[in-house]
């Protein structure tokens, strides 16, 4: 066991909704349990357009990377919160531009590390960490990320749809300490959930709070989100509904309903 694996269990809670295998089965995937499913059907019943929020997310994921690899020529990606493989991931989107591009993903629950590394067991220059992405001492510590991310290169620091799954005190200071490791020109992609209704983001924090026995934050607002990426250079088009940014020829479903989005952008490290 590495270091920033040592506190993190390796049972799978199949009673205890995950938001990542929530997050898998919003997606159509088949790695989750009844437990994800009861609580995603509870979540639908509040904020209805959750699927297509999820699926557009996902579409925003595959864009970001491309850019920066292709536009910015970035060549390591290091993935907080990453959760389940799935079609199209990080280390595929970035080696289809560059084969040598490196990633690492983060994620602590168990079920996400035993898929991915199954997925990844051929690929050298992708790897799979299991921590809690606020132990940013950890995860830099890691063997797979002091072999694969080099600090003196700019690197892409992924938060996408993360951080409303902690705390409000504990967002900014994981932030900093990430852009503190990050050498100048590096990247920080942020989105999270928001909403304009009181009563939806109320509503969907009570409910994930309870469903996951208390590991989640808040459903925020967007100058939440804007405050995480305050003193950075914003790539156009700055910060929005992450469906609008840098949108491609690909048909995705759209929301029906604007009761919450994924919102945020990219920001450069001077």
């Amino acid at each position: 066991m590495d270091q920033g694996e040592q506190s993190i269990s390796h049972v799978i809670d199949v009673e205890t909704p995950s938001v990542a295998r929530m997050y898998d089965w919003l997606l159509g995937g088949i790695d989750n349990y009844k437990a994800d499913r009861d609580a995603c059907q509870i979540l639908l019943e509040i904020a209805p357009s959750t699927k297509a929020l999820a699926v557009n997310n996902r579409a925003f994921l595959r864009r970001v990377v491309k850019v920066l690899a292709q536009e910015y020529g970035i060549r390591q990606f290091l993935d907080h919160g990453s959760g389940l493989p799935t079609r199209d991931n990080v280390h595929e989107v970035a080696q289809r531009v560059a084969t040598d591009a490196r990633v690492v993903y983060v994620d602590n629950d168990p079920i996400v590390l035993a898929h991915g590394r199954t997925r990844l067991v051929e690929n050298d220059r992708t790897a799979i960490v299991q921590a809690d992405m606020r132990d940013t001492d950890g995860i830099f510590r890691h063997s797979d990320v002091t072999r694969l991310i080099r600090r003196d290169e700019p690197t892409a620091a992924l938060f996408v749809s993360v951080t409303h799954c902690l705390k409000d005190h504990e967002v900014q200071p994981m932030i900093d300490a990430v852009k503190e490791r990050l050498a100048p020109g590096s990247f920080m992609v942020i989105c999270q959930l928001v909403s304009e209704h009181e009563k939806v983001r109320e509503d969907v924090t009570a409910l994930m709070a309870d469903a996951t026995g208390g590991n989640w934050g808040r459903v925020r607002e967007e100058d939440d989100v804007r405050g995480y990426l305050r003193g950075l250079d914003l790539i156009e088009p700055g910060l929005r509904d992450v469906t609008d940014w840098r949108p491609d020829r690909e048909v995705h479903p759209r929301q029906h309903v604007d009761d919450w989005v994924e919102w945020g952008g990219v920001g450069r490290l001077p």
